[in-house]
């Protein structure tokens, strides 16, 4: 992730969180791919929808988060997954 846009990302959300927070992460993933999304939220309960051809899920999860750096960090990880798309 490129710092600039990494700095803005936190600076917009220490705008419009007060931490700790719950913070709801998006994701669509490829098809077979949702466990490894779920293994970065291990204490959460992720809500799954399969696409309309089913070649990819979406992935909501509810996550207490202490602090914009944690959210960013958790994104960083997710980043690592092959095809992820982060909303």
């Amino acid at each position: 992730m490129d710092q600039n846009w990494v700095d803005s990302f936190r600076e917009k959300l220490d705008q419009h969180y007060a931490w700790p927070e719950i913070y709801v992460f998006k994701f669509i993933v490829p098809t077979g791919k949702e466990e490894q999304v779920k293994k970065l939220f291990p204490n959460n309960t992720a809500t799954e929808k399969l696409s309309k051809q089913g070649n990819y899920t979406s992935v909501t999860i509810q996550a207490m988060m202490p602090s914009s750096d944690a959210v960013i960090e958790l994104y960083q990880l997710a980043a690592e997954i092959e095809g992820i798309v982060a909303l």
